[in-house]
């Protein structure tokens, strides 16, 4: 129905639009600053303003909707005439889906892309569901932090289904770079929502020794410590009294390394009311190098006057952490 080939004729000259006055663009009698249009877009715009007023759904009016969306990606009025357009005429909407992969290929940050993407997988259903993400796969794959298509992706999952695989897809992307912070995202995503995985509480050991491990390995990492928290949410006292939290936190520390997150981790449990040993005391006393000065023997606020030395971007937010620390922390 809708050809990808153009002759390069201007619109006025051919046969087909004869019949239709374009509408100029009225921006007034005195512009301040008129845009210079190229002619190409000019008159593309004046012939669409011209069947989109008429509210015109034919094939014609399709195949234009094409050439304006190809000089302009970001045009949102078009965009959404063109979708009037394939209801009326019950067109193809895979072939839909090719023009979109084409728009896509130089484009794939556009809002209006995705959003008219989702409107026809929505007419396709779990037909469209294998290829959606396999395309959002392969744009993830050039660029790992693509808001657009990891957005999709999750409303794919919640839409047609495809979780069987999507954790085991989140561990290869770690495996291939553990800092990415979109892949953490998408765990919990896949975690929290799965219905095949059972929620967040039947998830929590094998996530948190998952996340302990990552931990290790780069202490300096913020993803699995902020991970960390989340497979606690709501469940502030279970983080307390688990273990393996304040375990970790201590190893990090004994290794004398990128232990500021193991320091705001341990100042997070303190606060909640977590009763540290000795050795946490011990910790944190062989991190401070200041002869002159002491650390507090309040271990809640010894932690704050470290992280100032120690994180000193933040220095200011440590400091007002301090201020709010309670009297019996």
């Amino acid at each position: 129905m809708e050809s990808n080939e153009d002759d390069g004729a201007p619109l006025s000259r051919k046969a087909e639009w004869f019949d239709v006055i374009p509408l100029p663009q009225d921006d007034g009698p005195n512009p301040v600053v008129p845009i210079a249009y190229k002619d190409e877009f000019r008159e593309t715009m004046d012939y669409f303003r011209a069947i989109y007023q008429a509210d015109e759904r034919s094939p014609r009016a399709l195949r234009l909707t094409r050439q304006a969306i190809l000089l302009n990606p970001g045009n949102y009025t078009v965009w959404h005439f063109r979708r009037l357009v394939l209801q009326t005429l019950n067109a193809d909407l895979h072939e839909e889906l090719d023009f979109l992969q084409q728009i896509a290929n130089s484009n794939s940050k556009n809002y209006q892309l995705w959003h008219h993407r989702r409107w026809v997988v929505e007419r396709l259903g779990t037909d469209a569901r294998a290829e959606e993400l396999q395309l959002t796969k392969n744009i993830l794959s050039l660029d790992a932090k693509n808001y657009h298509a990891w957005s999709h992706r999750q409303w794919v999952l919640q839409a047609l289904g495809g979780w069987e695989d999507e954790l085991d897809y989140c561990q290869h992307l770690l495996e291939e770079d553990i800092f990415n912070n979109s892949a953490w995202n998408q765990r919990y995503f896949v975690v929290t929502r799965s219905p095949f995985l059972g929620g967040l509480k039947a998830m929590r050991v094998s996530e948190v020794r998952y996340t302990v491990e990552s931990i290790l390995a780069k202490p300096d990492n913020e993803c699995p410590w902020r991970y960390l928290r989340g497979l606690y949410k709501d469940d502030i006292e279970v983080l307390v009294n688990d273990p393996q939290v304040s375990l970790v936190c201590l190893k990090v520390m004994n290794i004398k390394t990128n232990y500021v997150f193991a320091l705001s981790m341990l100042l997070d449990l303190l606060c909640y009311g977590f009763q540290p040993t000795q050795e946490f005391r011990d910790a944190v006393d062989a991190l401070w190098t200041s002869d002159t000065h002491p650390l507090d023997s309040d271990l809640a606020k010894a932690v704050c006057y470290l992280l100032e030395r120690v994180d000193p971007l933040r220095a200011s937010y440590w400091m007002w952490r301090k201020s709010k620390l309670p009297l019996s922390a």
